[in-house]
């Protein structure tokens, strides 16, 4: 214990002296406590002097993630009673090292003070800091660089881990690089930069049509389809769409392989109907070897009326989902949310030429993607086609 709490603290009982520090911690001041726990003014002042005094709670409220008051109090407790940080750490739910650094870095053993410890991390929080961003020229060009590629935030952070490994000063969390963009009194990154993020808008806008009518003929559903599609474990199973332009009057088509997220887009510079789809359906799918060409999975969209005539022509079945069913096609859907930061729902898709498809979708699939462990989905089809030509 410090030299200041005395003889005085020592005798008064353990749940007196957290009473007091409880109390203590809503404002109260001596008197005010003195009189609730039945000690006298002084008696209490003396106690709280050497550990920090009163603090009023409205100054600061920590996030869940950083210790409270109420929790600092129990270390102090804890303290008192000659308890390990390891025993602190489980009374107050967090780990040894949380605890352990909390006292070292407020006093010591001997020198804890819980009221002065919450001031001063308060006062800490409320400092301004730098990002990692700030300070360092190339992983602040790097991000810049991946981020004006289409990159999110999170795939640029997890693939550097990947590159950077055993070079912490080449890493940089999800979370700052977000902050970096939209704290405008930080600044470490262009504002601008914003607009590559994948929600250029307020808020998602669900995707869907609202010209289905009708049914087409001869649908096999997705209930039908191989269950060796499911599970993503036999690459070739590909699944489709249309993204639209302003007023639908355009469209560009979307192909999806479903192991590896690669996707290809259709080129439909003059019109989206069934057979213009069919066509460069099947012009792009039969440039892929014989082993990528399983099935495909559309929705029930107009354009599919030819289907059969598809099947028939390069012999991949392709199977329907059930209506209002879009995540029956995830990765998919997924896509063309991401295909939105390119191609806007606002413009005229037929615009885009044959050469600005194929650089979009090289965009997209130099990506590094979660669900891939942060490889892309070039550098994993590359992977598949290596496995079945081995």
């Amino acid at each position: 214990m410090t030299q200041g709490r005395g003889r005085g603290w020592k005798a008064v009982p353990e749940e007196t002296r957290r009473r007091i520090l409880r109390l203590a911690s809503t404002g109260l001041n001596p008197r005010e406590i003195a009189e609730l726990v039945g000690l006298s003014k002084s008696g209490v002042a003396g106690m709280l002097a050497p550990l920090g005094g009163v603090v009023r709670p409205e100054m600061w409220q920590p996030s869940e993630s950083r210790l409270s008051l109420e929790e600092r109090i129990e270390i102090q407790i804890g303290l008192e009673l000659k308890r390990s940080c390891a025993e602190i750490g489980r009374l107050i739910g967090r780990a040894k090292s949380t605890v352990s650094r909390e006292i070292g870095k407020h006093g010591g053993r001997d020198g804890y003070r819980p009221m002065a410890a919450h001031r001063a991390a308060r006062d800490a929080a409320k400092r301004p800091k730098s990002t990692k961003l700030a300070g360092n020229e190339a992983l602040r060009e790097r991000v810049t660089a991946d981020l004006e590629a289409r990159w999110s935030p999170q795939q640029i952070s997890r693939r550097l881990r990947a590159e950077f490994g055993d070079d912490d000063s080449m890493q940089v969390s999800h979370e700052t690089i977000y902050k970096s963009l939209y704290v405008q009194a930080r600044g470490e990154l262009r504002r601008e930069l914003t607009r590559c993020l994948r929600s250029g808008r307020a808020k998602r806008v669900p995707q869907g049509r609202e010209h289905r009518r009708g049914r087409i003929a001869d649908m096999v559903m997705i209930s039908e389809r191989p269950a060796e599609v499911e599970d993503r474990a036999v690459p070739g199973h590909w699944e489709g769409d249309l993204i639209l332009g302003k007023g639908n009057k355009s469209a560009v088509g979307t192909l999806v392989e479903r192991s590896t997220r690669y996707v290809m887009l259709l080129h439909l510079p003059d019109d989206h109907g069934a057979v213009a789809v069919r066509e460069a359906m099947q012009e792009m799918i039969l440039t892929l070897p014989q082993s990528l060409r399983r099935s495909i999975t559309w929705d029930q969209g107009k354009e599919m009326t030819e289907h059969a005539r598809f099947t028939l022509d390069t012999e991949i079945p392709v199977f329907f989902c059930d209506p209002h069913s879009p995540w029956q096609r995830g990765s998919n859907e997924n896509t063309n949310g991401l295909l939105r930061q390119y191609m806007p729902k606002s413009t005229d898709l037929s615009q885009h030429t044959r050469s600005d498809l194929d650089a979009i979708a090289d965009s997209l699939n130099g990506r590094p993607r979660q669900t891939l462990d942060w490889m892309t989905p070039s550098e994993k089809l590359n992977q598949v086609l290596v496995a079945l030509t081995g």
